[in-house]
């Protein structure tokens, strides 16, 4: 019994150590921009940033986020901000939404809705922030885009886990 136990830990042991990077490692997805949303840029837009009232006479913009805000959750997405790529900054876009819809989803809901724009973000090579108008950060959809398959990596906050009940 003694062997079995000694065992089991040795390879539970080997195991999480598989899991943990070392510190030399480089992570495989950044971590979101630490920028402030800029939420003043919804109706003054400067310079190459795109919102939902942006309009090109030409073409669509892109990213064209449209069709996502049209079959967003009851109308959740209100608006964005698109950033160019910068030398400090890669591509991006802040999404904001209506916080009391936001509010009445749950967890499963909240990650299904940063996915599927993030999705669309990602395969036009921007990285998403989520934001309501108070400026609090909602979630995160993240990409390292220098490797051959694209990585990315969700971040949602705290609030309004799975098995915690919401509060009304």
């Amino acid at each position: 019994m003694r062997q079995l136990a000694f065992i089991l830990s040795i390879s539970l042991t080997a195991s999480l150590l598989a899991f943990h990077p070392s510190v030399a490692q480089t992570a495989p997805v950044p971590v979101a921009s630490k920028a402030p949303v800029e939420l003043d840029l919804l109706t003054n837009p400067k310079g190459s940033v795109i919102t939902a009232d942006t309009i090109n006479q030409a073409q669509l913009s892109v990213p064209s986020l449209w069709w996502a805000k049209e079959n967003s959750e009851n109308k959740l997405l209100d608006n964005w901000i698109v950033y160019s790529a910068s030398d400090k900054e890669p591509k991006r876009i802040d999404l904001v939404v209506n916080q009391q819809i936001w509010s009445l989803l749950d967890y499963l809901e909240r990650y299904h809705f940063v996915n599927a724009l993030g999705t669309v973000a990602r395969n036009q090579g921007y990285n998403v922030r989520v934001f309501n108008y108070q400026e609090e950060p909602l979630a995160t959809y993240t990409c390292n885009f220098a490797t051959s398959q694209t990585l990315c990596n969700i971040n949602m906050n705290s609030q309004n886990q799975i098995g915690l009940p919401r509060s009304l």
